[in-house]
């Protein structure tokens, strides 16, 4: 399944949004237009229906109900998400989940719900507050989402939540895991524990995936022969084997890699893990631009067979110089007086009409994004 439409009301940047998305999703904005926001709405409802999560976490570890409710919420303090769930390829609608939440006026301010809306197609099967939430309001500090006793009827939903998978690799963390102490974050986002995750994955799949990897990296990382995965001392590593005119002298570790050389491997085995929504933030960090302009074609190749959504935040003109990026794949997001403003960039007539001449998405669309002083931005001494 993918999310094939996102409605939001008041939550951080967006006081009212509604977008159509398709397979491939590619968000564009200046900085602090709310790229990592609107992404984080997905780790939100991953976040509650995980097993050991729920609402209450999910939004205390966001800072509480006031670090996600729009500043530009006024009178309607509801803090409101909805998704409507199709097939790959398909428009028909096969489910719509929503929730409102508020907090406590008083007491513990706990976050609750205001409402619980899911439907089944068109039909409309758990609509909260029920009886039994107004005889005991505690009830509504907990979604169904969350519960396994009352979301028999739309776990297909809640197994869609749950799986999502967010993967922004920060090479140091590979390179010098003993350097970052403390608890690691729930999920791994910035892939600290990547390697044990290639490690847990059974022989014949880790040597497909990493083949693939392989013949990827040799087109784009000089000299590199072979990739592999290896353990020592019972730590588990990659290990790349390079051209070198002494034999035997041309084997690294992933703590001698490149950062782009991580990334890469971290976007590629990302892509071919699982089959569920996957979060993409600036993929093109630390990558060589003529890479970059081959990401979203990468992508597409490789979700297409697992009909896989992806969704990607980048800045990258690189990326969107590519001519096979439809229009209705991109989601621009351009800053106002009252929160951000979102829509698909098939819906604005300057940029159609642009592409019509000849452009390409990079040169249609990014432009409009420019901060309109940029120009008087420098540095005096």
């Amino acid at each position: 399944m993918i999310i094939s439409r996102l409605i939001l009301r008041n939550w951080k940047n967006f006081k009212e949004l509604d977008v159509k998305l398709q397979e491939r999703v590619i968000l564009v904005g200046a900085n602090a237009s709310g790229k990592s926001n609107l992404l984080d709405v997905f780790k939100f409802l991953r976040d509650i229906a995980k097993p050991g999560g729920g609402l209450q976490k999910a939004v205390i570890d966001r800072g509480g109900i006031t670090k996600i409710r729009s500043l530009a919420a006024r009178k309607n303090p509801n803090v409101e998400i909805e998704i409507h769930l199709s097939e790959f390829g398909s428009d028909v609608v096969l489910w719509k989940y929503g929730i409102g939440i508020v907090q406590e006026p008083r007491g513990y301010r706990l976050p609750y719900l205001s409402y619980e809306k899911v439907w089944e197609g068109d039909q409309l099967i758990v609509n909260r507050p029920e009886e039994e939430d107004k005889k005991d309001i505690v009830r509504l500090t907990q979604t169904y989402l969350e519960q396994i006793n009352t979301n028999k009827d739309f776990r297909e939903v809640v197994r869609f939540f749950e799986n999502t998978l967010y993967l922004h690799l920060v090479p140091q963390l590979l390179k010098y895991p003993s350097a970052f102490t403390g608890p690691d974050l729930p999920g791994d986002p910035f892939g600290k524990g990547f390697l044990e995750r290639v490690a847990k994955v059974n022989e014949k799949t880790r040597k497909s995936f990493l083949r693939k990897i392989e013949q990827a990296l040799k087109l784009a990382v000089p000299q590199l022969e072979h990739l592999e995965f290896a353990t020592e001392n019972g730590y588990p590593h990659i290990e790349a084997i390079y051209k070198h005119w002494r034999p035997g002298a041309g084997k690294q570790k992933e703590d001698q890699f490149s950062d782009g050389t991580l990334r890469l491997i971290g976007l590629l085995w990302a892509l071919q893990e699982g089959d569920s929504l996957l979060l993409l933030e600036e993929p093109e960090l630390s990558l060589n631009g003529a890479i970059v302009s081959k990401l979203a074609a990468l992508i597409h190749r490789l979700q297409k067979p697992r009909k896989r959504q992806v969704i990607i935040s980048t800045h990258s003109s690189d990326l969107l110089n590519d001519r096979g990026i439809s229009l209705n794949e991109v989601v621009v997001l351009e800053p106002a007086n009252e929160g951000t403003k979102a829509c698909v960039a098939s819906d604005i007539e300057e940029v159609k009409n642009m592409l019509k001449g000849g452009m390409t998405p990079a040169s249609a669309i990014l432009p409009r994004l420019k901060p309109k002083d940029i120009n008087q931005l420098t540095l005096e001494f």
